[in-house]
């Protein structure tokens, strides 16, 4: 039998309740999981007719109509420079806000919405598997895994930004 006061449980609520909490999309490229804030997620999608724009960066797929607005999309594993996968039943496009301009983003696949406190996200090492970490916002310790936190505002340059929306 436990004997909690009503105290304890007041110090219980108070912790919670300050302690500040990330909300984030997380989706896998590979073996590795991601997350981006969830207030930047516009949309999940699964796959659609992609129209191929000639000309365009090698990490950008093409473009697609989404409800009459035409947005581009971003093959992820390309941006950083991961090996090219063929899409399959699990590949998304997350449609993203990035500097005021809508974007999806190819992922392998979406996998949950999660909760993580902001005591659990270090600041990344100088590299991670390769990765440049300067849109690596912070690496999240979750119970049995890693999770990489993406700052969608670095993972394109604002040149690289304008290229893709021409």
């Amino acid at each position: 039998m436990y004997n909690y006061t009503i105290d304890d449980y007041n110090e219980y609520k108070a912790k919670s309740e300050s302690e500040e909490l990330f909300q984030l999309v997380s989706f896998k490229l590979g073996s590795e999981e991601f997350g981006v804030d969830i207030l930047d997620v516009q949309e999940i999608n699964r796959m659609n007719e992609i129209t191929k724009v000639p000309q365009a960066p090698e990490y950008v797929e093409g473009v697609i109509n989404l409800r009459g607005k035409v947005i581009p999309i971003v093959d992820l594993r390309r941006r950083v420079d991961m090996d090219i996968k063929e899409h399959d039943k699990d590949t998304r496009i997350v449609v993203v806000n990035i500097e005021k301009n809508t974007i999806g983003m190819i992922v392998d696949s979406v996998s949950e919405v999660l909760r993580i406190p902001k005591s659990s996200v270090e600041p990344p090492p100088s590299m991670i598997s390769g990765f440049d970490t300067d849109y690596i916002k912070g690496v999240a310790k979750l119970e049995d895994r890693l999770l990489l936190f993406l700052d969608l505002n670095k993972i394109m340059t604002v040149n690289e930004l304008s290229e893709v929306l021409e």
